[in-house]
């Protein structure tokens, strides 16, 4: 099973000496880049998660409803809210939506799961920081959902030959020959193979100048675009299953 996921966030980078991007055109960068990603899932009539980031999601009102009403999954993800925060916020997209939001993903800052469980979260998706040194940190790691304090705890894929993870920053720099044989392979050892991409992957560089490193611009904005097309043609030529988060789970 192929899980494709996406992350809401909005671009933290600076900007180029000279240059400045408001946080409300910050947001409307993400606004438009999900839909990007929205519209080649249409395509390909494939269905995601997206885990919009908390402190934004009450901001992105309409653009999580449309979300929603094409069948993908709308979760959480926490960079920087306490508990208090998240609740109150999942009560308002949650009435929003006239659906539970089930899932929450995590990564500097880890809330713990007897709170998160009392939130009425069903699972946990964590998720490590991908730099260009990331894929030599760890070379071995388990790959199987586990249960703890009444949740499902998902953890990132790895390839069990190659190593690598399936984040974003492999998805981005991997050649798609490579990647797609990559997906292949760990089908082939594990149940599924969680994916995720982060929304600001696909911003314009030459159109907004925020101070990005190199390796961070290659294969950003229309060329990320142009790969999760050719990756979703390419699952649905080979008939591979795909699925929400929430479905897979339970």
């Amino acid at each position: 099973m192929i899980l494709l996921t996406f992350n809401i966030i909005t671009i933290e980078a600076e900007c180029k000496t000279g240059v400045s991007v408001s946080d409300e055109e910050r947001l409307k960068i993400s606004i438009e880049n999900t839909k990007a990603i929205v519209r080649i899932l249409d395509i390909y009539d494939i269905k995601a998660s997206f885990f919009v980031e908390i402190s934004i999601a009450e901001k992105l009102r309409d653009l999580l409803k449309a979300i929603s009403s094409k069948g993908h999954e709308i979760a959480f993800y926490n960079q920087k809210s306490d508990p208090g925060e998240i609740e109150v916020v999942k009560k308002n997209i949650q009435d929003l939506l006239e659906k539970q939001i089930k899932g929450i993903r995590q990564k500097d800052l880890k809330i713990a799961h007897e709170s998160l469980k009392l939130m009425e979260f069903n699972y946990v998706s964590n998720i490590d920081n991908a730099d260009i040194l990331f894929p030599f940190k760890r070379l071995k790691r388990a790959t199987d959902i586990v249960e703890e304090n009444g949740l499902s705890i998902v953890p990132e894929s790895i390839s069990p030959y190659s190593q690598l993870p399936y984040n974003d920053f492999i998805f981005q720099l991997l050649p798609m020959k490579y990647y797609k044989n990559m997906v292949f392979e760990t089908l082939k050892n594990d149940d599924f193979v969680l994916i995720y991409l982060n929304s600001w992957q696909f911003t314009d560089f030459g159109k907004y100048h925020f101070d990005v490193p190199v390796h961070r611009r290659f294969n950003s904005g229309k060329k990320m675009e142009d790969k999760l097309d050719v990756l979703l043609r390419w699952i649905n030529e080979k008939e591979m299953a795909t699925s929400r988060m929430k479905d897979y789970i339970f």
